[in-house]
């Protein structure tokens, strides 16, 4: 699916200008025909046909969007009216102006689907076609309640995860800044203090007044490498090489690859449910879903699923192949399937794995909480007792 855009039209004469989204430029000149617009030009959108202000919009704005829209069109406001009331309802300045440029193409005959794909910045691929859907099914409101009921549980899903990581990763880099601070600091005038009495140190003491004296020589060199193989490291997993390297070494790691696992099968289930029970095609929402699934590994096995299901293989038989998809999901996609009840059967999976990643997160949390305790032991406690050992000796030599 490609974006085309165009310039054309109405029966009173009066210019159009939009964007809307075909597999060719003969459909997208055919789709225009039967909006009875005569064609100007149409032609493969570039980029700088998007709106350069549009930024990202946080989750809950768009749900609180898709339900506030849900409810206008439920009780049979028009579209552009409904708009022109969100429009002044939206606390996002950004959001707030693409709603309103959102009302001024539909109200010069874009229709709505094609004012969202105009945002992509704003309104995901997912959004975009469950609008498309529901637009051309005459249930919008009921698809864009759905849409919302969705991103509610990403959002949530999303919270949960977050929340889990900010206590130990917070604690850590306290503990680093600390570990730095007494190195770079504390350690220097200790270290005059042994020089000034003489003797012997301790090895645990020697180590450490080594580490302060390196940190001292090449910190800006160390933090200069840093932030070099930081700028590297985003450079490669920006290529999609990288990037299915990256995502597959994750998949592996102890404690962390499960959780991963699970958190994008959870977003799979749900989002190729939601499409589903929204009207989307099968295959169009198998490739929404691969671009979704927030993993290059399991984004592969999709679009390999898809290309099978294309030539008229049933979807749980490549899943069935992949070592990516459990077996109980491509069993019960396949029981769906026999059924007709393949959004039900994927919702469950939704349910299960969304259950699965909350206990998970617990389990997490109970686990790093005490190794982060532990590291703050070690670490700032070794650094105390190897400073306080040579002071307690020579304590000790005084009071003889």
């Amino acid at each position: 699916m490609m974006t085309f855009q165009y310039h054309a039209k109405d029966k009173t004469g009066q210019a159009i200008t939009g964007v809307i989204d075909a597999n060719s430029e003969a459909e997208a000149a055919e789709i225009l025909h039967k909006k009875q617009l005569i064609i100007v030009s149409v032609e493969p959108a570039r980029k700088k046909a998007v709106l350069f202000r549009d930024k990202k919009v946080k989750l809950d704005d768009l749900v609180i969007f898709s339900r506030q829209l849900a409810t206008l069109i439920d009780s049979g406001i028009p579209l552009v009216q409904c708009l022109n009331i969100l429009g002044e309802q939206v606390e996002n300045k950004n959001f707030q102006e693409v709603v309103v440029k959102m009302r001024h193409d539909i109200e010069a005959g874009m229709s709505f689907c094609d004012c969202l794909a105009a945002h992509p910045a704003v309104f995901s691929e997912l959004f975009i076609n469950m609008a498309r859907a529901g637009e051309a099914s005459g249930m919008l409101d009921d698809v864009l309640d759905r849409l919302a009921t969705y991103l509610e549980k990403q959002a949530s899903l999303t919270r949960k995860i977050r929340s889990s990581l900010i206590y130990p990763a917070v604690v850590v880099t306290m503990a680093i800044g600390i570990t730095v601070f007494l190195l770079l600091k504390v350690v220097p005038t200790f270290k005059s203090i042994f020089d000034m009495l003489g003797g012997q140190l301790p090895l645990p003491t020697r180590i450490l007044i080594g580490i302060s004296e390196f940190l001292q020589h090449y910190l800006l060199i160390i933090a200069g490498m840093i932030v070099a193989f930081i700028f590297v490291f985003k450079k490669y997993i920006s290529t999609e090489k990288g990037r299915y390297q990256f995502d597959s070494a994750m998949l592996k790691v102890a404690v962390l690859g499960p959780l991963f696992r699970k958190v994008a099968l959870a977003k799979f289930a749900r989002t190729f449910s939601t499409l589903i029970k929204s009207g989307v095609s099968v295959l169009n929402a198998l490739e929404i879903v691969a671009k979704v699934a927030g993993n290059k590994v399991i984004e592969k096995t999709i679009i390999q699923c898809r290309q099978s299901v294309r030539e008229g293989e049933p979807i749980s038989k490549p899943l069935s192949k992949s070592n990516i998809f459990p077996s109980m999901v491509w069993r019960m996609i396949g029981v769906g399937e026999q059924t007709g009840q393949l959004e039900k059967m994927l919702s469950k999976i939704a349910d299960f794995y969304e259950e699965q990643v909350d206990a998970a997160v617990t389990g997490l949390t109970s686990i790093i909480e005490p190794l982060v305790i532990a590291f703050l032991g070690v670490v700032i406690g070794g650094i105390v007792v190897a400073l306080f050992v040579p002071v307690f000796k020579i304590s000790q030599l005084i009071a003889k």
